[in-house]
Formats: C-alpha cells, sequence, structure tokens
C-alpha cells in the first residue's frame, strides 16, 4: 500500500494542531525534525483504505522567513528531495483573520503543491453573524475551500473525504495551473536561471531559492556561487522584491474578500477588546498574571492532596505485603528498597505535575498566553530579553528543553542567547518533586498564613526567587553581549476561546507521560545502582559497624525499635555510600546538609528529579524493617499526609 504524505501548514493560532489531533487521534509522536531542535509532530491515519502519514508543520506567517521555524518550514517546501517533503499540503486558516492568513497560502499554492483550504473556527465566524462565500474563495485560490470547526469535529468527515480523493484521483483538483503571482522582469530572469541550473521544474521555488541560497543547506557551493552571480548581474534586491511579492499579493488578497465575506459587528471581538483594555492594562494586567500563577501553586497542594495519599498508601501497601509473601534477602530488599521505592519517588507526584500542565494547557488554549508576551515586552526588553522570552521563561515552568527549543522563534540572536542561558533557571517542574519534599520538611502540614495554604505560598516563594535571580542574570548577561541589532515584537492576538478539552487532555498527557517515562526511567537506574552502594560496604565494615551498633545500644539501654535503627543507621554509614557521604561532608555542611544529603545532591546531576528517589533510597535503607511499611519517597512527606 502506497504511503501518502500530508503536511498540516498554517499561521500560528489557526488551529492546526488541533485538526492535526483529528486527524492521527493518539497515533501520533513528537520529535525533532533531523539535524534541527525543532519540533515537530508526526502520526498516521487509515483513510478509506489508505496509509496516510501526516506531518504538522511549525506555524509560519510566510515563506520569507524570520524565525528558525519559519527557515525550516521554508527549507522542507523548497527541497524535494527533504524526507519531510509533502505530497499533499492542507493549508489551515482562521476564517477570523482570513485576510493574514491568506498570504502564506497563495505561496503554497504558487509552489504548485496539491492544497485543501481549510478555513477553522467557524463556529466563531458565525457566532459572529458573519456571512463566507467559500465558492468565490474557491474561485480566487483555485483548489479545494472547506470549512471545519476543530473544537466540534465539524467538516473533520469532509476533510477526510478529501485527501482519500486525491489519494484515488492524483493531483487533479488540487493543484491550480496559473500562477497567483506575476513576476518583475528581474525575477523571471534570476528565476529561470536557477531552474535551469537546479532543475527545479517550478518557478516559484526557484525564485525563493535565490531569495534564501545564503542558508539553505541542500545547495552545494558551486551551486551557491552561481546563484550569486545571477543575483549579481541581473540586480536582484533581495529584500526590496520580498516586500513587493507581499504587497502585491495582499492587494489580490484584499480586492478578492469583498466578494468572500460580509462581516457584521462582532460581539466576540468587541468582548475581546474590552477584555484586554484589563487583562493587558499595564497596572492590573501583572496583578492579573500573578493572581492566576498564584492560585495554580495553591492547587498544587491543595489539590493534590487526596491522590497523592491515596498514591502513598498504595506503594506502602506494596512494600508491606512485598516483605510479607517475599522471602527475606538481597533480593527482596532489591525489589522493595531499589525498585519500589525509585518508582514511588517518581509516582507519588504525578498529580501536582497533571495540575500544573493542566492549567498551563488551559492558559494556552483560551489566548491569554499571547497577552502575557504582549504585556511583559517591555519588562523583559529592559533586562535584554524579548516578549518572546516570555513565553521560553513559562516554559521553563514544565521543562528547560522545550523552552530552550522554544526561543527559535526570537529572531535578535543577542535575545535568543541570553533566553537559552537563563530559561534552566526558572523552576521547572522536574523540581516540584524537590519543592515538596523540601517543603513537606520544613513547613508544618496544614498550617494557613490566613485563608492561604503555607505550604503553598512557600512554593510560590521559591518559583518567585528563581525568575527574579533569572531576570538579573539577564540584565547581566545584557552588557556583556554586545549587537547592533534591534529586535520588535510583532504578535498576532487571538480572540479568547473557550479551550477545546481533547486539546488540553492530550497536552497533559503527553507532558505527564514525558516526565513519568524519562524521569522514572533515570530514578529506578539510579535507585537500584544507590541500593547497591547503601546495602554492601568495604571488606566486612558493615557487620562491624552492626556489631559495634549492637554493643552501643545494650549500653544505653534501648528497647528493640531504637536498637535496630542505631544498627540499621550504622550499616548504611560503613556502606559504600556512606563512605561517599562522609567525603563530601565537610564541604556541604556549612549549609546545614549531612551526608545522607550530600548524596543525593550528587545523584541529582543526572537529573533533578533524581534528588528525590535517591532520598527514598537512602531513607528506605537506613530504616528498619518494622518501620518501612511507611517507606518509599514520601515517607520524607509522611508529616503532610499523616
Amino acid at each position: 500500500m502506497k504511503t501518502v504524505k500530508v503536511a498540516l501548514a498554517g499561521n500560528p493560532n489557526a488551529g492546526k494542531s488541533s485538526i492535526f489531533n483529528h486527524l492521527t487521534g493518539l497515533r501520533q509522536k513528537t520529535a525533532n525534525f533531523p539535524g534541527v531542535t525543532v519540533e515537530k509532530k508526526t502520526g498516521h491515519s487509515e483513510i478509506e483504505g489508505f496509509h496516510i502519514n501526516f506531518t504538522d508543520l511549525p506555524g509560519t506567517y510566510s515563506l520569507f522567513p524570520n524565525s528558525k521555524d519559519e527557515k525550516l518550514v521554508t527549507g522542507i517546501l523548497c527541497n524535494p528531495q527533504n524526507e519531510s517533503f509533502p505530497d499533499l499540503i492542507v493549508y489551515v486558516a482562521d476564517v477570523n483573520q482570513l485576510e493574514r492568513h491568506l498570504l502564506l497560502a497563495t505561496q503554497l499554492i504558487d509552489l504548485r503543491f496539491p492544497v485543501i483550504v481549510v478555513l477553522n473556527m467557524i463556529d466563531v465566524f458565525e457566532g459572529n453573524t458573519n456571512t463566507l462565500y467559500a465558492d468565490q474563495l474557491e474561485a480566487f485560490l483555485g483548489v479545494p475551500v472547506l470549512v471545519t470547526d476543530a473544537r466540534s469535529g465539524r467538516g473533520m468527515a469532509e476533510l477526510k473525504q478529501k485527501i482519500a480523493a486525491f489519494c484515488r484521483n492524483g493531483d487533479a483538483g488540487f493543484v491550480r495551473q496559473e500562477a497567483i503571482y506575476t513576476f518583475s522582469k528581474t525575477e523571471q530572469s534570476v528565476a529561470q536561471q536557477v531552474e535551469t541550473l537546479l532543475g527545479n521544474h517550478n518557478l516559484y521555488r526557484s525564485k525563493l531559492i535565490a531569495h534564501h541560497h545564503h542558508w539553505l543547506d541542500f545547495l552545494q557551493m558551486a551551486e551557491i556561487i552561481q546563484i550569486k552571480s545571477f543575483i549579481g548581474e541581473a540586480c536582484f534586491e533581495d529584500i526590496r522584491l520580498q516586500i513587493a511579492e507581499t504587497m502585491t499579493r495582499y492587494a489580490g488578497i484584499q480586492s478578492a474578500m469583498s466578494r468572500v465575506v460580509e462581516e457584521a459587528a462582532s460581539k466576540e471581538q468587541q468582548f475581546t477588546v474590552k477584555l484586554d483594555a484589563i487583562v493587558t492594562n499595564k497596572y492590573f494586567g501583572p496583578v492579573i498574571f500573578f493572581s492566576l500563577m498564584f492560585l495554580i501553586f495553591q492547587s498544587i497542594f491543595s489539590l493534590a492532596e487526596y491522590p497523592m495519599t491515596w498514591i502513598e498508601d498504595m506503594f506502602s501497601g506494596l512494600g508491606h505485603y512485598g516483605r510479607l509473601w517475599l522471602p527475606e534477602g538481597w533480593v527482596t530488599d532489591l525489589l522493595i528498597d531499589g525498585l519500589l521505592a525509585g518508582l514511588s519517588g517518581v509516582l507519588v507526584f504525578a498529580p501536582q505535575i497533571l495540575i500544573l500542565f493542566f492549567f498551563l494547557a488551559l492558559l494556552e488554549e483560551s489566548g491569554y498566553m499571547s497577552r502575557v508576551v504582549y504585556m511583559f515586552d517591555h519588562v523583559m526588553q529592559k533586562v535584554g530579553l524579548n516578549g518572546r522570552s516570555m513565553v521560553a521563561l513559562i516554559s521553563s515552568g514544565a521543562c528547560a528543553i522545550p523552552a530552550i527549543m522554544s526561543t527559535r522563534t526570537i529572531g535578535n540572536w543577542k535575545e535568543r542567547l541570553i533566553t537559552i542561558m537563563v530559561a534552566p533557571l526558572i523552576p521547572c517542574s522536574a523540581r516540584i518533586p524537590v519543592y515538596t519534599v523540601l517543603i513537606a520538611l520544613m513547613v508544618p502540614a496544614g498550617s494557613s498564613y490566613g485563608p492561604f495554604n503555607t505550604q503553598g505560598l512557600v512554593f510560590m516563594g521559591l518559583y518567585i526567587l528563581g525568575i527574579a535571580s533569572s531576570l538579573v542574570v539577564a540584565l547581566m548577561l545584557k552588557y556583556f553581549i554586545h549587537t547592533d541589532e534591534r529586535s520588535y515584537l510583532m504578535l498576532e492576538l487571538p480572540q479568547y476561546k473557550k479551550p477545546i478539552w481533547s486539546n488540553v487532555g492530550l497536552e497533559v498527557w503527553d507532558k505527564l507521560i514525558a516526565f513519568v517515562s524519562n524521569a522514572g526511567k533515570i530514578i529506578i537506574m539510579i535507585s537500584i545502582v544507590l541500593w547497591f552502594l547503601a546495602s554492601f560496604g568495604p571488606a566486612n565494615a558493615i557487620d562491624q559497624a552492626a556489631q559495634t551498633a549492637t554493643v552501643r545500644a545494650e549500653q544505653a539501654g534501648l528497647d528493640e525499635t531504637q536498637s535496630q535503627a542505631m544498627i540499621q543507621s550504622a550499616k548504611l554509614e560503613a556502606s559504600f555510600a556512606g563512605h561517599l557521604g562522609k567525603f563530601m561532608e565537610p564541604a556541604i555542611s556549612p549549609l546545614g546538609f549531612d551526608w545522607k544529603i550530600g548524596i543525593a545532591l550528587v545523584t541529582s546531576f543526572a537529573a533533578r528529579e533524581v534528588f528525590v528517589g535517591t532520598m527514598a533510597t537512602i531513607y528506605s535503607i537506613g530504616e528498619t524493617p518494622k518501620n518501612r511499611r511507611c517507606g518509599s519517597a514520601w515517607r520524607l512527606s509522611c508529616g503532610r499526609a499523616r
């Protein structure tokens, strides 16, 4: 069966990812484009017997790129040999912003791709009592036009039928025969020479290659030199011609729009304007933002309390019954004190991570995050950053890696570099378990400051401290990294809309699984190594330590429980792990840390999440079997739950 490659393209905030989710369901994965740290989503589906591979291309405004995302898309569409080069493009446009979104559509059509134009968010459009004449737009573009509502699934069946029709019949009806854009003589001359040189068989693609030849990695050096000579001989003024093409395309689009759309007064637009007057106000806006963040951090503790307790009890029960059913020995100790303790150190914090990502996804889906970027742009500029840096810094609250990847949308290299360097300073989800354990140890459970949970207040304080430190470092770097390039923030603020719950669910599920699987692998491996280091020692050191502790316990008149605790602690101290911790202790004791925490600090270099798993394993081995029923990472927070 032939596999058909379909790419979803469009401007940011057009609903492209929502349609991608409808087309692929859960048959999708996230990775990077080969050789580039730009995220892509791929998925597959069977439509009327045809196997379809879908790729969700990064959002882009035109094929004249200003960011790494846009360069990636342009590079793919200019190179027929690229593995992501599509057989068919599904172009997703927000019907409420149609004039702006049609620029890229006309460029893709001129590349002679088979294209299906999907006008999304038709529910909002019709709710504003606007009228759409899709047949007029289809006549202007020369390719099929469909209307959809990704929120309800309206139009998805028709879209799948169109994709199946392409698979059956090929390009007929999906490719415009004549170009929308008319070349100038200079553009025509250079494009024809590039077309002959490369054998492209597409004049507009050759023109794009002439514009972007200096960074297109599929060109050979000899070809680049030749293209430069074509440009020099023809006086091909790159920027001027890009602007001229863009203005010409918009003039044609504006002329067609009078036949395509009849607009009525939009209640949603009026509501958005009124709400933005408050939400983006320079005084009220930051208060609203920090209030939302404060409520999220309060929720992380208050709402997660019960599921965390259930998970604690489940693993405590597993450990308890495991010791009843399994024979005594090192295998049982490995399973319970190593594997089970490490696994529990990950899963117990899943509810808190789920809550954090859920609220962040809601803010993103509603359109609020774009306002945050706009609102804090002037603050970011003062410390050497950009309004788009706010997206990366907020994303760092989830994970620093995707946050660093998101900096590709920052055009200015200095601001992009500073953002990359300070993003890891923002407290991320990997630190949630660490913060939770430390707060549970130091802040009494159930305490409050007025109506607010004290643990939540401390949690918020730790986040604010991390954010403040990142801004201070950014300000310092601003004066060490110099550039004459100035940057400007150009951002489309979408209308406020109800979240698409399926998108929120998929986003939360993906992030939760990524955390549990990626962190879990490391933590479990570290837990096994730590169990070995904490259970064995040089020569007969552990046996000798146990004997010495037994004598001391008898001399002190301790009961059985206290004696066993002293013996277990002495055995741990005599183990390989104990020797490592003791070696480090002089360096960390001024901070108030003992040698056990020192071991956790070392292992956390592998990943921040490992700190909790390490503490779980160390303290699990250091307890008596009788007291291990509480055993796991939450032994550190048993006071919180019990």
